[in-house]
């Protein structure tokens, strides 16, 4: 569990990111790709410890292969009411 606020506003922006960009069409390559290249950046400016990018990377990537997080929503048929 995150505990650091910096730290849950990364997951934040990230879990944000991935359903904005899952809308758009892409799929879990793709989202994978982006969290891999945003984790990295992390890393190199050195902004969290190392063991808050491991942790959140862990609470990313749970997120990210959770079906319900990225499930489409069935536009329900409108009722014939006549």
């Amino acid at each position: 569990m995150l505990q650091d606020a910096t730290t849950i506003r990364h997951y934040q922006r990230l879990t944000d990111a991935m359903v904005a960009l899952w809308e758009r069409g892409y799929r879990f390559d793709d989202l994978r790709l982006y969290l891999d290249g945003y984790l990295a950046a992390l890393r190199s400016t050195s902004h969290l410890e190392a063991y808050e990018v491991h942790r959140l990377e862990e609470e990313a990537v749970r997120y990210m292969y959770d079906p319900s997080n990225f499930a489409l929503v069935q536009p329900q048929p409108e009722a014939d009411y006549y």
